[in-house]
């Protein structure tokens, strides 16, 4: 297995798995602004989103059922983008340039997933139960 392959495993779920975790640690704010976004029942949104990542997070850094964990993150980011990053309807130009930024971050971390979701379930190593 690529050198390569490995330390991108563990920047790209170590970055889901410490945000999954904020979500547990910062569950007052981070609901609090899911309720400004009009998320309904913010706070079991924000948790079950935060399990979503760090699952997924820890699936793509230990290889345990990488692709299901790659879903996982995938069903996190496509709605959320959408919902929490809404820089189209922005009219703060600082605000609108927050969430354009944190969009297309959000729409290469989905690109990144993707394409990983692509490589051959052999390359990833250590246990491979989906």
């Amino acid at each position: 297995m690529s050198y390569l392959f490995i330390l991108g495993r563990i920047l790209y779920g170590g970055y889901f798995v410490l945000s999954g975790w904020n979500h547990f640690s910062k569950t007052e704010m981070l609901t609090s602004y899911a309720g400004s976004k009009g998320v309904p029942i913010p706070n079991t949104a924000v948790l079950f989103s935060g399990l979503l990542i760090f699952l997924g997070g820890l699936s793509v850094l230990t290889g345990i059922m990488a692709p299901l964990g790659l879903w996982l993150i995938i069903v996190f980011l496509i709605p959320v983008s959408f919902k929490m990053h809404d820089f189209w309807k922005d009219t703060d130009p600082m605000q609108k340039m927050s969430n354009q930024v944190n969009f297309m971050k959000n729409m290469a971390l989905l690109g990144g997933a993707l394409l990983l979701l692509s490589l051959p379930v052999e390359m990833w190593g250590w246990v491979n139960l989906f």
